[in-house]
């Protein structure tokens, strides 16, 4: 569906895409994990077509990006962080808007926008000034926007950020339900939300893919890095002892705990194995009962730390935003078609615009 090879983007001196490989199969929900200033965002740029990238090739459903760049468009619903939302329009002048950019036949086009607001259950707001709309229902505007003409792949860029808990769980629940008629790619910096809602996760670090696979494949690489933590009555050099003879421990740590003759002992396994049960018939053979074992597996936040590790994102931003087009150009390619329309005349609205 989506093939990236070797992608290279640089600004200046900056590599913000660094030889980037990667595949996005039919009917797949994928999540793009990054460090802030990893390439995500570029990434995502050069795959819609809106900046070219320096070298490497991206094809949508086998055209080309750049040589047939209309007929992979038209496969592409794209959502960029800040929606590209002409707010002096109602919604449903803005995605009838957007239909028109889109060639959306004229005699389908109100029926179309209908069918879009009602599955993105913008009904209540649909005649109501974008500007005016809550940060929820103008996330759901930009979605509704992507969604126009049906295309076969949605990208959304960071769609759940700004959003309460509550319009996170809306959000997630639209895109869970969209994922059964689309191909989605979205990148986002709630990784719990990633694990709930996609079916792969990519993960890049310095513009390079990290790691790729399911959230429980992920977390099954990282299995065998299990800590288990022990809590034991005794002396700290009688368990160091013991651990130092058992050929099941990779590496383990002993500290003295707050309770009065007792320490603290974090192990990990060599290899895949849960080892509580030999640790635990070892320490108690050796005269060091236990007062508490607990098992610390790898979250998808542990996994997204340990493979991207410390990363000035703050520097990488910051070199990126010198040569990212300025704010008067558009965030998306639907706005990159046309300039905003004029509102001739002044409409006095106090509508809050009420919660998502």
């Amino acid at each position: 569906m989506i093939q990236v090879e070797d992608l290279v983007k640089k600004y200046g001196g900056h590599t913000a895409v660094d030889h980037l490989s990667f595949t996005v199969e039919k009917g797949q929900i994928y999540g793009f994990l990054g460090p802030n200033g990893a390439g995500k965002s570029t990434t995502m740029n050069v795959m819609t077509g809106y900046i070219a990238a320096n070298s490497g090739t991206v094809k949508i459903n086998d055209y080309d990006i750049l040589r047939e760049p209309e007929k992979a468009k038209k496969c592409i619903g794209y959502l960029p962080e800040i929606p590209p939302l002409y707010t002096d329009m109602t919604v449903r002048e803005y995605l009838l808007f957007v239909a028109e950019l889109k060639k959306v036949p004229k005699r389908e086009r109100a029926s179309h926008v209908e069918e879009i607001i009602e599955r993105i259950q913008l009904g209540d707001v649909k005649n109501r000034l974008i500007r005016n709309l809550s940060k929820g229902y103008k996330q759901r505007a930009g979605l509704a926007q992507a969604l126009i003409g049906y295309p076969e792949i949605l990208i959304l860029d960071e769609p759940m950020v700004g959003l309460d808990p509550k319009q996170i769980i809306e959000m997630r629940d639209l895109i869970r339900s969209l994922g059964k008629d689309h191909t989605i790619l979205l990148s986002s910096h709630i990784l719990s939300e990633v694990s709930a809602v996609c079916d792969h996760v990519l993960i890049i670090s310095h513009g390079r893919l990290a790691a790729s696979g399911s959230p429980e494949e992920l977390q099954g690489m990282m299995r065998g890095k299990a800590e288990i933590e022990v809590l034991v009555l005794g002396a700290k050099q009688r368990a160091e002892e013991l651990l130092q003879n058992m050929q099941e421990i990779e590496s383990y740590e002993i500290e003295e705990a707050s309770e009065e003759g007792s320490v603290r002992i974090r192990v990990r396994a060599a290899g895949d194995t849960d080892i509580r049960g030999e640790l635990s018939v070892a320490l108690a053979g050796a005269g060091l009962p236990i007062l508490s074992m607990t098992r610390a597996e790898k979250s998808l936040e542990d996994i997204f730390l340990e493979l991207t590790g410390e990363e000035d994102g703050a520097e990488s931003e910051q070199a990126a935003e010198e040569e990212t087009p300025s704010e008067e150009a558009s965030d998306s390619p639907v706005q990159a078609e046309m300039e905003e329309p004029q509102n001739t005349e002044a409409e006095e609205v106090t509508e809050d615009g009420g919660d998502l």
